[in-house]
């Protein structure tokens, strides 16, 4: 698929024609991709937009949800609805990997495949459409497209509290102490990194990985409560 090509389909998909295409192409650039073709052009500004941008949108759909809820509930929610992993779930409705600009390395690591790639791309086309055609247009693109999806993940969801919270929680309760953590490793290149950190409760060990040490915490504090036996495929909070 040639690239005039490739942006015209993602407008099919997302309902919307940019009137500046250079918008929608700037938001699918990795920096992978800018560094070999030697064009300091990227997603990360548009991405830094379309964070807020997204996290506005959502913010409002909660209100109008759940208007019984508190504040820090409703916060809650919020945080797990734009988090890395539900975000990147909205991109894979469009299949948004299929569109990205990625350099050689980025395509061979399964870069288009990534959460966190994802994730940074969906907020960037968001950053985009935001730029483009203003909140009320965003917003309604997100409605449309979006909103039904991102509904599902939370009634699936096993619970909507980051997990390092939930846990906290639950051996408070439990055992009247709290999980600790330790970054135990940390690999690849300065702008790739791996974490691996290792979370305890009393005599259990669990591990986690992410491209951020709280993401590696949040994968651990998951497997903890998974060994606590707290959450399964079927258990909400």
């Amino acid at each position: 698929m040639i690239r005039r090509e490739k942006l015209a389909e993602l407008e099919r998909r997302l309902g919307y024609s940019f009137k500046n295409k250079g918008l929608l192409k700037r938001a699918l650039i990795h920096r992978s991709f800018a560094f070999e073709k030697e064009t300091g052009e990227n997603y990360e500004v548009l991405e830094f937009l379309g964070d807020a941008v997204i996290g506005l949108i959502v913010s409002e759909e909660l209100i109008k949800r759940f208007p019984e809820k508190s504040e820090g509930e409703l916060s809650q929610i919020r945080s797990f609805l734009v988090s890395e992993p539900s975000l990147s779930e909205l991109a894979k409705t469009i299949d948004l990997g299929k569109f990205l600009y990625l350099g050689r390395g980025e395509k061979r690591s399964g870069g288009s495949k990534k959460s966190s790639l994802l994730c940074d791309v969906f907020e960037a086309v968001f950053g985009a459409l935001y730029l483009d055609a203003g909140f009320e247009k965003a917003k309604e693109i997100f409605r449309e497209k979006f909103l039904g999806k991102l509904w599902d993940i939370l009634e699936n969801a096993i619970t909507y509290k980051d997990f390092k919270s939930y846990l906290q929680e639950i051996t408070q309760r439990e055992f009247k102490e709290l999980p600790s953590y330790t970054l135990v490793e940390t690999e690849g290149p300065e702008h790739e990194k791996t974490f691996r950190v290792e979370c305890r409760v009393r005599d259990l060990i669990t591990v986690g990985t992410g491209r951020s040490k709280k993401a590696a915490e949040q994968e651990a504090a998951k497997e903890m409560l998974k060994l606590l036996g707290v959450i399964g495929d079927k258990r909400k909070s």
